[in-house]
């Protein structure tokens, strides 16, 4: 390791979720076939926003990358794990420790932004419909979007300012199947309290008046929704209702595990597993089977992908 981090640990070990080697076999073929369908199902979902012109409007620009970005949250650490699950020795250098780190809070941070301008796309076209066009413009999307990287960006670098130049010097057993902050800084030399506080006022509470402002968002817009009776309302309720179901499977762990670092509960590697593993791949099956554009989307293509092939 290098000299500047002050430390004699060159590397971590997983623990991973199971010592059963029966249960890890197991898990193998079930978070495989999960991994391949997550990263097939955002790649479909992409694939059918970008090909299709019927979904070139804000809101499916947007659901298209939150797709993106679910589907790179579960490569960032998944595929290690998978193939943890045929090693003895599940070990992960320092530098790859960090780098899982940094990706996780990238792509948490970039999620969190861009389920808030999700959030604002609805409300927008539900309370102020008549100007929809005009504030959700293109130049907006792509703004929101690249908003969304920069405080993932800056996000991600601040919990890494401290921790890279923490000293490791003796236990470098990780109780999880990737490098989470709350355990790894757990494992330093010196007295990690005020980085502990740190990190409950940056990805905790971050976090939790993100949620709560996105409740307040979509209550806004089920009290606007509840004073329409026309089709199009029902649409627009049945599309925010999936949206708040995604945005309550993301923040719901988050919340648990960030705001409480100093704990450590059996149930954290199971909240772990499910907003790094399960809520990108539930995310496109919610948006796929709760919108009608976009299953028709999805069998035209085929439909035309399939005409192709045959021809």
């Amino acid at each position: 390791m290098a000299g500047s981090n002050q430390s004699v640990v060159t590397e971590f070990i997983l623990q991973g979720l199971s010592s059963s080697w029966e249960l890890q076999i197991f898990c193998f073929l079930f978070f495989s076939m999960v991994y391949v369908a997550t990263v097939l199902g955002n790649l479909l979902i992409v694939f059918t926003i970008v090909s299709e012109p019927r979904l070139h409007s804000p809101m499916y620009f947007l659901l298209g990358n939150l797709s993106f970005i679910d589907m790179s949250l579960a490569s960032f650490a998944t595929p290690k794990m998978i193939a943890d699950f045929l090693s003895e020795y599940k070990a992960i250098s320092f530098e790859g420790c960090i780098t899982q780190i940094f990706f996780l809070h990238l792509l948490g941070g970039v999620e969190i932004v861009l389920l808030i301008s999700m959030s604002f796309d609805r409300y927008v076209a539900i309370c102020k419909p008549l100007r929809y066009l005009t504030i959700m413009s293109r130049k907006m999307c792509v703004a929101l979007v690249a908003l969304s990287w920069i405080v993932g960006i800056f996000h991600a670098m601040s919990q890494l300012a401290f921790t890279v130049n923490l000293p490791f010097c003796g236990p470098n057993v990780v109780d999880s199947f990737f490098c989470d902050l709350p355990l790894v800084i757990k494992l330093a030399c010196v007295d990690t309290y005020i980085l502990g506080v740190f990190m409950i006022s940056t990805s905790g509470m971050f976090a939790l008046v993100c949620f709560i402002l996105l409740v307040i968002s979509y209550t806004i817009i089920l009290v606007t929704v509840r004073q329409r009776s026309s089709g199009g309302s029902s649409k627009a309720l049945s599309t925010c209702s999936a949206h708040f179901t995604v945005v309550t499977l993301f923040f719901g762990p988050c919340i648990f595990i960030y705001v409480w670092p100093f704990t450590n509960f059996p149930i954290d590697k199971v909240l772990s597993v499910f907003y790094t593993i399960f809520t990108p791949l539930l995310n496109p099956v919610i948006y796929t089977l709760r919108n009608k554009d976009v299953k028709d989307s999805m069998r035209k293509l085929s439909s035309r992908i399939f005409k192709s092939s045959k021809t």
